[in-house]
């Protein structure tokens, strides 16, 4: 027995078909009763889910929202994930899965950002440095990034952060210790430990 509204998945529109009434049979309708589409494709809360790994209505609308947020405000958004797809490195198109929107919604909120007035900084960070934390993290002291391995306003490895004498996690230190190191590796290497944000 089919339990009600659950997604049946069948090898050509004839399954298909016989899926949708075996399901509505189930559900104590007729064929007539109600749209087939009931029956293929999930229901929570009213709100239509998608198949499995494919963003929701709701994560589409926000991507779009902040896309067209970072275009106006004069930003690089870069491709349109939801219209476009994702590019592969072979050169090939695929849908845009929930995660790939996902990371592009989390990207475009560091982007269309407001800078916080009055900031904690004091103008402690050059100009520079200010345009490379916005980039990276928001501005975001606290903020952690690439599942968990680029920390604090910078996104410093752990390795890189010990490299300029940091101790423990850059995300807790303290925002002018952040500005401090973050010099520090720029004088020391310039702006190639951040190669998207640095250029």
């Amino acid at each position: 027995m089919i339990p009600k509204r659950t997604l049946a998945v069948c090898a050509c529109a004839v399954g298909a078909g016989s899926a949708a009434t075996a399901a509505l049979a189930a559900d104590g309708r007729e064929a007539t009763d109600g749209p087939v589409i009931d029956a293929l494709v999930p229901v929570v809360d009213e709100q239509l889910v998608p198949p499995s790994g494919q963003p929701t209505k709701r994560l589409q609308d926000r991507y779009l929202d902040l896309h067209k947020k970072a275009r106006k405000s004069g930003e690089k958004a870069g491709r349109n994930v939801i219209r476009d797809g994702v590019k592969e490195r072979d050169g090939d198109l695929r849908l845009a899965s929930a995660r790939d929107v996902k990371k592009s919604v989390r990207v475009l909120k560091r982007m269309t950002k407001k800078p916080e007035s009055g900031g904690s900084t004091g103008g402690a960070a050059s100009p520079q440095l200010q345009a490379i934390a916005n980039c990276e993290s928001g501005g975001d002291p606290k903020a952690v990034g690439g599942g968990g391995l680029y920390r604090g306003k910078y996104q410093f490895s752990r390795e890189t952060w010990a490299a300029v004498g940091g101790s423990g996690d850059p995300a807790a230190a303290p925002e002018a210790e952040q500005d401090k190191r973050a010099a520090q590796l720029l004088a020391q290497s310039g702006t190639g430990q951040w190669p998207v944000c640095g250029s």
